[in-house]
């Protein structure tokens, strides 16, 4: 056989063998549903289009994302990720607290730091974070990729706050999260469980008197257009977690399974850097389109004064959790502790 022969044949085996593989490759790829409970452009949002962008960069496979409300609210999206109709899900342990107990450790107010350095590195090194929690979620169908802080807490109120005191009679927003309505509580307001859909018009009609969310989210949400005195209490960050259904995760191939924890990954480093200023960011975005607005922020005097009363809700945590709550607290001020050594 001449040597342009066997090239050709060669060629034909080589474009045969391309054309198989490629055939391979296109039947094994598939698009995954990924739900998070946050609009166009906000932190969630822009983990999910991250995670997304490796994913189909590394891979043939696709990811659709849905935004808040295009499936539902969020305890409706942890429905369809536990039955496999979602692959993957973004929700805050303010909701999936009702699922896993644990999980409202994050509302323990003066629990966690609000220093950003320190709340980062805290999500990196915590072994309650990387290591019990992925447990707990476990247990419960669910794969936990990322846990990520999204911004300091704030309270809207419908008129400045510098006391617990200051609180009383009046109804704040919060989650459905046992835990969250006993934080309110111990601060001297009446916690008042709405689905987020609700909020703006129950703060516009005085149905509700405040709430609390990282500054970006009232920002974009438009909340400081109906409750418009911002205070920083400095009590806790918002913290979100991405997490697969279990099956689906198990089903996948060893290399998939790597693709996808480091793409949540790769997420987590790029969303630590989006978040660097956001908060002062959405501030100045509210105080010009708004001269109604006015910030309040808590001195060691007046903060002091809600951290005396953190102790009650720590209690109640444990109430709520048992044994496994106690541990998992433990842990958080171990973790904590030796953060903050650093």
């Amino acid at each position: 056989m001449s040597t342009i022969s066997k090239f050709k044949k060669l060629a034909g085996f080589s474009a045969f063998a391309f054309a198989a593989m490629s055939a391979a490759n296109s039947v094994n790829a598939a698009n995954w549903r990924y739900a998070h409970e946050e609009y166009e452009g906000d932190v969630q949002d822009v983990f999910a289009y991250d995670f997304k962008e490796y994913i189909e960069e590394n891979s043939d496979h696709t990811v659709q994302i849905y935004r808040f409300g295009e499936l539902g609210e969020s305890d409706d999206i942890m429905e369809q990720t536990q039955a496999g109709i979602l692959q993957f899900v973004n929700q805050s342990p303010g909701f999936t607290g009702s699922l896993i107990p644990e999980a409202q450790i994050f509302f323990i107010p003066y629990l966690m730091p609000t220093d950003m350095d320190t709340v980062i590195q805290f999500f990196r090194e915590s072994e309650a974070i990387n290591e019990d929690f992925p447990e707990l979620y476990a247990a419960n169908g669910l794969k936990l990729l990322k846990m990520y802080p999204e911004g300091e807490m704030v309270v809207t109120v419908d008129e400045p706050v510098t006391k617990p005191e200051d609180f009383n009679n009046k109804k704040i927003r919060v989650m459905t999260n046992p835990l969250l309505s006993a934080t309110y509580d111990a601060f001297g307001a009446t916690p008042t469980p709405l689905p987020w859909g609700e909020v703006y018009g129950a703060l516009q009609t005085n149905m509700i008197q405040g709430q609390e969310n990282p500054i970006f989210w009232i920002e974009s949400g438009g909340l400081y257009e109906v409750s418009p005195n911002l205070v920083f209490t400095k009590h806790g960050w918002f913290t979100t977690a991405m997490m697969a259904n279990m099956d689906f995760y198990e089903g996948l191939s060893d290399a998939d399974k790597q693709l996808v924890q480091a793409a949540a990954d790769d997420a987590f480093e790029k969303i630590i850097v989006h978040i660097d200023g956001l908060a002062e960011e959405a501030l100045a975005k509210i105080q010009k389109a708004s001269d109604e607005v006015t910030v309040t922020r808590l001195n060691d005097e007046q903060i002091a004064k809600f951290k005396a009363r953190a102790p009650q809700v720590e209690e109640k945590f444990i109430e709520m959790t048992g044994e496994s709550g106690k541990d998992l607290l433990d842990q958080f001020h171990k973790d904590l502790e030796e953060v903050e050594s650093k």
